[in-house]
């Protein structure tokens, strides 16, 4: 998240951020033979997916069709893209063109989109004008393109007495239960950071329960911050992802967590990070998991070209995708810039 952070380089001296237009027949004339279709494996593709800024990204399959979401740039205030492969993206314009009441423009991040019955629902980041703090807020649309809409005057989430609160993200679990989680923004002011769960009404709109606190962050790798949760569940447990170090920065990793529950408690996996800079890829950050048509998982993430970290130097935050295999119950995924096999269409 562009909130400012001390700078942090112990990752480095890890070893860690190094690393045809028809025909016709005529009489007597026997057709030919249509061209079999290549193979699904057939098809290829390069990093990153989208080149332009795209950070912070959430993609959701509907169908046969992926919706992608960004942090706000070139005016819009949540970017949306379609594309029907995760490799060749559309961009459809703002999924969010009018904040709510409680929201000032130009700070919406990290937008994260849950299918409800009869609808979706976004959940973004946005600068709370009475206290100048970044909080959460709701909004809800028929269609995944948007526009989706929220005239609430108070925001769903907002941490005060924590720094804020941001990074939102919708999980539905296999029961049919839904649950929102987020970071507390404490390294806007010196004070730690967690991650936090709390369940949601069926209809996305509202927290019922208390939330728990899940994660801090801790490790050296971590920095000041963890941030960026999502969760997937995979053979029966949870896995729940998140970014941590400085942002604009070649530190900036992947981690996870594993917990038997969507409420945790989760803990650390002893591996981490994840996923980690590596050749042209530095600081890879504001992942998810999503399947591709036969079921095989991929993360994307968005992340700086070596040389150019930081949008003072000119660069962006492009989004990328990579597959994720798993052994033993544990992930593995490894950045990259080679042209590799695409994932498969739905």
């Amino acid at each position: 998240m562009p909130a400012k952070q001390r700078p942090v380089r112990w990752l480095m001296a890890l070893g860690l951020a190094g690393a045809a237009g028809s025909v016709g027949v005529g009489a007597g004339v026997k057709p030919a033979t249509p061209a079999a279709a290549p193979p699904a494996s057939a098809a290829t593709f390069r990093n990153p997916v989208i080149s332009s800024d795209f950070a912070d990204p959430d993609i959701i399959r509907v169908g046969r069709t992926y919706y992608a979401y960004s942090t706000n740039v070139g005016g819009s205030d949540v970017p949306v893209y379609t594309s029907g492969d995760l490799t060749h993206w559309k961009a459809l314009g703002d999924a969010l063109p009018v904040l709510p009441p409680w929201a000032s423009g130009g700070n919406t991040w990290a937008p994260g989109v849950l299918a409800v019955s009869g609808g979706y629902r976004l959940y973004f980041t946005a600068r709370h004008t009475a206290s100048g703090r970044q909080c959460i807020g709701v909004a809800a649309s028929k269609t995944p393109q948007g526009p989706f809409v929220s005239a609430s005057p108070t925001p769903l989430v907002c941490q005060l007495d924590e720094g804020g609160s941001i990074d939102a993200q919708g999980f539905t679990d296999a029961d049919g239960k839904q649950y929102l989680y987020w970071k507390s923004d404490g390294n806007c002011c010196n004070l730690l950071t967690g991650l936090w769960v709390q369940p949601l009404s069926q209809d996305g709109l509202k927290l019922t329960g208390k939330p728990r606190d899940l994660l801090y962050n801790g490790a050296l790798w971590e920095g000041n911050l963890i941030e960026a949760p999502t969760v997937y569940r995979h053979a029966g447990k949870y896995y729940l992802f998140y970014s941590a170090a400085a942002w604009d920065s070649d530190t900036y990793a992947v981690g996870y967590a594993v917990g038997a529950s969507p409420l945790g408690p989760f803990k650390k996996a002893a591996t981490n990070p994840l996923l980690f800079s590596g050749g042209e890829v530095a600081g890879p950050g504001g992942q998810g998991v999503i399947a591709d048509g036969r079921g095989n998982t991929w993360m994307y993430y968005h992340a700086w070209t070596a040389g150019q970290i930081g949008y003072t130097t000119g660069g962006v935050r492009s989004l990328r995708l990579d597959p994720m295999s798993w052994k033993s119950g544990a992930p593995s995924v490894r950045v990259t810039t080679r042209s590799q096999p695409a994932p498969a269409r739905p």
